[in-house]
C-alpha cells in the first residue's frame, strides 16, 4: 500500500514540478534580483540619491511630506517608508482639478526624494521600460508578482504558488526511504551530493540535496506568495486554523467613515499626535520607540497612518508598530502593535518579513534570500532535466536500444520538495 501511494505522488510530483517549472525559474531569478534593489538602482540610477551628509540630521517624515506636495501642488503624498540613509521613495497620487472635479493626469506615481533638503530628485511611473532604465527595478518586480501580464498574471502565480506550497510537503515526504529499517541511515544520502558521478547523479542529488537544505525557506516563500496573490485562500486556511483577522474584518472597522480629500490636521500636526499618543502606549506598555519610520495619509478612510520601529519589531525595514489616525479629529482609529494582534496575523507578518528578506539580521538573511532564489532556478532546471533524461531511457526500452543512464534509480527514486519534477 505504502509502495502505491509512493508511485502516486512521484507521478503527482513529477507532472505538477513540470507545469510550475518555468514560473518558479522566472520567480526565482527575478526574487534573486529584487532582494538587491537598492543597490542595482545606485549603480543604473545614481540620480535617485542624494550625497551624504554626515552629522546633519535629515528631515521629519511631516517635513519630507509637506515639501513634496509644495514642489508639486497636483499631487498627494501616498505613504512612504525612511528605511534607506541616502533617499526616500514616496508614492503620490493625483489630486482633483478643482475646475473638472477629476484628478489630474499625472505621467509618475513614485518621486525619489532628498530626505536632507526635501528637493524632489527624480519622477517615475509605472512598469514600462519605454522609460528606459529609471523602470528596470519596477518591470522586473512586475515580472515577480505578474509575469508581466496584469491581473491574470498575478492569478496564474497565486494557484503556482499553492501547488508549490502542497508540492513542498510531498516532496520533503518522497525524499524519505521507504520502510523504517536504518531509516536514519538511508535518508542521510539524501543530503548530499556526489560531484564525482555521472552527469545524471550530479543533477539527481543537487535537485534532491538542494531542496531538503532549503525547505524551510522555500515553504515559507511558497506560502506567503499564496498570501500576496490569492488573499482569499490565504485568509480561509488561516481563519480556519487559527484565530485570524481578515483584511474584510479590518476594513470594516473603518468603513463607516467617509472619505476626506482635505483633513483638517496638516502633515506636522498628524506626526506630533501621533507620536504623542504612541508615546504614551509605549509608557502603558513597556516597549520602547527607535525611530519614525513610516507615513501616510489614507484618504477613503480619512486617516493619517503612522508607523515607528519599536522594540517590539522583529522586522527592521516596514514597522509592525503604528496607529491609524483619524484626519480630522486627531483620535485613534486604530492602534497596531505586533504582540497585540491574532496569532495568524503574527504569523503572516514574521513570513512577510522572510519573503522580503526584511529583519534585523539584514545582510546575512539577504544574501541567504538572495541565493535561495538561485536554488529555486537550480531546482527547477534540474528537475526538468531528470525527467527528460528518464523519459529518454524509457524510450529506449521500448526500441530495445539499452545504454547507460539513470535506470537503476528506478521510478521510485526519491525527489526533491521544492515543485520541480524529478522524474
Amino acid at each position: 500500500m505504502n509502495q502505491r501511494i509512493h508511485r502516486y505522488l512521484i507521478w503527482q510530483h513529477r507532472w505538477t514540478g513540470l507545469l510550475m517549472a518555468v514560473f518558479l525559474a522566472v520567480v526565482g531569478i527575478t526574487g534573486s534580483l529584487l532582494v538587491y534593489t537598492p543597490e542595482i538602482e545606485r549603480v543604473i540610477n545614481p540620480q535617485f540619491f542624494a550625497k551624504l551628509r554626515p552629522g546633519i540630521p535629515q528631515l521629519s517624515l511631516s517635513e519630507i511630506a509637506e515639501r513634496v506636495e509644495s514642489q508639486a501642488p497636483q499631487v498627494r503624498v501616498g505613504y512612504f517608508f525612511q528605511n534607506l540613509p541616502d533617499t526616500v521613495l514616496v508614492r503620490i497620487g493625483p489630486r482633483k482639478n478643482p475646475l473638472t472635479g477629476k484628478p489630474y493626469d499625472l505621467a509618475f506615481d513614485h518621486v525619489f526624494v532628498d530626505p536632507w533638503s526635501g528637493k524632489i530628485l527624480a519622477r517615475r511611473g509605472g512598469v514600462s521600460l519605454s522609460q528606459g532604465k529609471a523602470n528596470l527595478m519596477p518591470f522586473i518586480r512586475y515580472i515577480h508578482t505578474n509575469l508581466a501580464a496584469g491581473e491574470w498574471g498575478g492569478v496564474v502565480l497565486g494557484y503556482v504558488a499553492l501547488v508549490w506550497t502542497l508540492d513542498c510537503f510531498v516532496g520533503f515526504y518522497l525524499t524519505m526511504p521507504l520502510g523504517s529499517r536504518d531509516f536514519w541511515r538511508r535518508w542521510r544520502v539524501a543530503w548530499w551530493v556526489k560531484f564525482r558521478a555521472n552527469s545524471f547523479r550530479i543533477n539527481f542529488d543537487l535537485h534532491r540535496a538542494g531542496g531538503l537544505w532549503f525547505w524551510p525557506l522555500l515553504l515559507v516563500l511558497a506560502w506567503s506568495s499564496v498570501y500576496f496573490e490569492l488573499m482569499n485562500v490565504y485568509e480561509r486556511v488561516m481563519k480556519a486554523t487559527v484565530p485570524y483577522e481578515t483584511f474584510a474584518e479590518f476594513d470594516g472597522e473603518l468603513a463607516p467613515h467617509h472619505p476626506i480629500e482635505y483633513p483638517k490636521l496638516t502633515w506636522r500636526e498628524a506626526e506630533a499626535q501621533s507620536m504623542k499618543l504612541l508615546q504614551q502606549e509605549a509608557a502603558k506598555r513597556h516597549f520602547r520607540i527607535l525611530r519614525p519610520a513610516l507615513l501616510a495619509y489614507i484618504e477613503p478612510f480619512g486617516v493619517y497612518s503612522y508607523g515607528v520601529q519599536s522594540s517590539l519589531d522583529t522586522r527592521a525595514n516596514n514597522p509592525d508598530t503604528g496607529l491609524y489616525l483619524d484626519g480630522n479629529t486627531g483620535e485613534i482609529r486604530h492602534l497596531f502593535l505586533p504582540n497585540a494582534v491574532p496569532i495568524g496575523n503574527r504569523f503572516t507578518n514574521f513570513i512577510n518579513g522572510l519573503h522580503f528578506g526584511d529583519f534585523r539580521a539584514w545582510e546575512a538573511y539577504r544574501f541567504l534570500e538572495f541565493v535561495t532564489g538561485l536554488v529555486i532556478c537550480l531546482l527547477s532546471v534540474t528537475g526538468v532535466y531528470i525527467w527528460w533524461k528518464k523519459r529518454s531511457i524509457r524510450r529506449r526500452r521500448h526500441t530495445g536500444r539499452f545504454g547507460p543512464g539513470p535506470e537503476k534509480f528506478g521510478d521510485s527514486a526519491p525527489v526533491l520538495p521544492h515543485g520541480a519534477a524529478s522524474a
